[in-house]
C-alpha cells in the first residue's frame, strides 16, 4: 500500500495505524470509530483507565484492531511510551491525532492574571505540552519509515478568536505549533503532513475534565464556569461529525480543519480587526445564542 502524490493526501488506510490522544471519549473515540471503519489499526491513549478500558471493548465488539495503552499527556515519557508501544504492536504509524485536551473549568470566568498558576499548568500541560510531546515522539518514526501520514492536531475555535482566557492561550499556542509543524514538514520533503482542527462546541465530557486533574494541581472550585460549559457542549455537534471533517481533512491534506461554519464570521472579524490596526475584537456570546436559536450548530 502506498500513498498517492503528497498533493493529494492519503488515498489508502486500510492495515494503516493511528494513535490517538484523549481516545477513549468524546472527538477522540469517534476518530477511532471512523477510523476503525477503514480498517486501520487502532491505537487509544488516555488517562483514565476505566474509559479506556471501555473504549477497547467497544472496538474490538466491532471487529477492530485496537490496543489501549494509559497515558499522561503531560508527560514526555508517557507519550515516549504510547509511540513505543504502538509500534511494537502494530509497527509503523501513519495517522497520530494529538487530541487529549482540558478546560480547566474552576477558573474559567476569571481574569487572566487571576487564574492561579495551577490551572496554567494543568492547561497548558495538557492542551499543549501533550501535542508538543506527540509531535515530538512520532514524526522522525513517520518521516523515518518513509510511507507518508498526518498529524492531526486538536486546538479550538478558541484558537483563532480573541478571548478564552488560558484555554484560549493554549488552543492559540496549539494553532501556532502546528502552523510551524507543516511549514517544517513541507521543508523536509516526503509524505508526512499536518492539520489543525479547530471545532466550536462539541458534545463531549471536557468539562468533566476536572476528575483526572493531579492532586498537586488541585485549587478551588469554579461551580459557574462548569455549568456554563456543560450547558454549551450538551447541545453541541455530535463528535461523529467532527470525526468525519476530520477524516476528509486527512484525506485530503486540508490544513484548517473547522467543523462548524458559524463562527467563520467571527474569525473573519477577528482577522479584519487585526489588519486594521484595530481594538481587540469582543466575544459576543449573546449572537451566539442567536446563531444557535436560529438552528446553527456553533
Amino acid at each position: 500500500m502506498t500513498l498517492v502524490a503528497e498533493d493529494q493526501g492519503m488515498e489508502s488506510f486500510e492495515g494503516r495505524t493511528a494513535v490517538i490522544t484523549g481516545g477513549a471519549s468524546g472527538i477522540g473515540l469517534a476518530l477511532a470509530e471512523r477510523f476503525a471503519a477503514e480498517r486501520m489499526n487502532i491505537v487509544l491513549g488516555d488517562i483514565q483507565e476505566d474509559a479506556l478500558e471501555a473504549a477497547v471493548r467497544q472496538l474490538e465488539s466491532r471487529q477492530a484492531n485496537v490496543l489501549g495503552v494509559l497515558t499522561n499527556t503531560m508527560l514526555r515519557d508517557s507519550v515516549n511510551a504510547l509511540r513505543d508501544e504502538a509500534i511494537e504492536r502494530f509497527g509503523n504509524v501513519h495517522v497520530v491525532c494529538n487530541n487529549a485536551g482540558v478546560f480547566g473549568t474552576r477558573h474559567v470566568m476569571q481574569p487572566v492574571w487571576e487564574v492561579p498558576e495551577e490551572d496554567w499548568d494543568w492547561v497548558m500541560g495538557v492542551n499543549f505540552d501533550g501535542v508538543l510531546y506527540g509531535v515530538q515522539a512520532f514524526v522522525p518514526h513517520m518521516l523515518g519509515h518513509g510511507e507518508g501520514g498526518h498529524i492531526v492536531n486538536t486546538a479550538s475555535v478558541a484558537g483563532i478568536t480573541a478571548g478564552g482566557g488560558n484555554y484560549g492561550v493554549s488552543k492559540h499556542a496549539v494553532l501556532a505549533l502546528t502552523e510551524s509543524l507543516e511549514r517544517d514538514l513541507v521543508a523536509a520533503g516526503g509524505e508526512v503532513r499536518a492539520s489543525v482542527l479547530c471545532p466550536g462546541f462539541v458534545d463531549t465530557k471536557i468539562f468533566e475534565a476536572e476528575r483526572n486533574r493531579p492532586d498537586v494541581l488541585r485549587v478551588g472550585e469554579n461551580q459557574e464556569g462548569g455549568e456554563f460549559g456543560r450547558a454549551m457542549t450538551a447541545v453541541g455537534k455530535a463528535p461523529a461529525e467532527v470525526a468525519e471533517a476530520v477524516f476528509d481533512g486527512v484525506r485530503s491534506q486540508t490544513f484548517y480543519i473547522l467543523p462548524h461554519p458559524s463562527w467563520d464570521e467571527i474569525v473573519r472579524e477577528r482577522t479584519e480587526q487585526i489588519l486594521a490596526r484595530g481594538d481587540v475584537a469582543t466575544f459576543d456570546m449573546e449572537r451566539l445564542r442567536r446563531k444557535q436559536a436560529d438552528g446553527e450548530q456553533i
